[in-house]
């Protein structure tokens, strides 16, 4: 099945990727333009970035020629800059938990929801009702995210060793679906395995070329970190997919993002 990279998503790829080093506000006709190499048509461009706008994520400003344009807001910002870490950073290793803790009443359980949709959405494992799990390096973007939407109230943090009584693999396992983790992981390879032997054989890409791939491996990968937000390894089958899917990003990324930032730049 061919993979679907929505207009919306590719614009998110896209500013984490080369839209930051605009100088100013990257106007809408190199939104156009450069979503266009990508294979998003200008209307579909048009209305994701009026959705973006809409969530707060992108805010209208004018460029320097003073066209239409859309610069980041402060929360797009700091979002892009925590995923940096996640996307770019490699597995943390870390022997401590960080460990969410939540209790939200019943007349607010809109909030109840919201909290497990985003705790899940930044890679927590479910433990218990109320109680959820991830590796201690997601300290720092929980709480910015829990403070982006003033949920802190309802939760508390906590880090530490898991003391039992299980084995800690075993209990891994029962926190995370790791069968569904590993799918995601081959998926990923399946698609993007094949265009880094084309690329280790073949001549150098073009810089459209080469910005084209990379944002379509990136906006594949950019979930990964988030769906395995770097488990211990030796918490995981020895054949664990994520370390050669993790490699193959590694190096789409080192031989196509500075070649594709020579068509992207303004």
């Amino acid at each position: 099945m061919a993979e679907q990279h929505t207009p919306r998503s590719l614009i998110v790829t896209f500013y984490g990727a080369y839209g930051r080093a605009f100088e100013g506000p990257v106007p809408v006709s190199a939104l156009v333009r450069l979503l266009g190499a990508a294979g998003v048509d200008a209307p579909s461009v048009r209305s994701s970035v009026s959705r973006l706008k809409r969530r707060g994520f992108l805010l209208p400003a004018r460029a320097a020629d003073g066209s239409a344009a859309y610069e980041l807001s402060g929360e797009a910002r700091q979002l892009l800059e925590d995923g940096d870490r996640r996307v770019y950073g490699g597995r943390q290793p870390s022997g401590e938990w960080l460990v969410a803790v939540f209790s939200v009443p019943e007349q607010e359980r809109h909030k109840r929801h919201l909290l497990r949709s985003r705790l899940a959405g930044l890679g927590f494992g479910s433990v218990a009702p109320g109680v959820w799990i991830a590796p201690a390096a997601l300290y720092e973007e929980t709480g910015h995210t829990l403070e982006r939407l003033r949920l802190t109230s309802y939760v508390e943090l906590f880090r530490g060793g898991h003391l039992g009584f299980a084995p800690t693999a075993e209990a891994v396992a029962r926190w995370w679906d790791l069968t569904a983790l590993a799918k995601q992981h081959e998926e990923f390879l399946d698609r993007h395995e094949p265009a880094l032997r084309a690329l280790q054989s073949g001549p150098d890409p073009t810089p459209e070329d080469a910005y084209r791939g990379y944002l379509l491996a990136l906006d594949s990968w950019r979930r990964l970190p988030y769906a395995d937000p770097g488990l211990p390894r030796e918490l995981l089958p020895a054949d664990w997919p994520g370390d050669r899917a993790e490699a193959v990003f590694a190096e789409l990324h080192a031989r196509l993002r500075e070649t594709g930032a020579e068509f992207a730049g303004p």
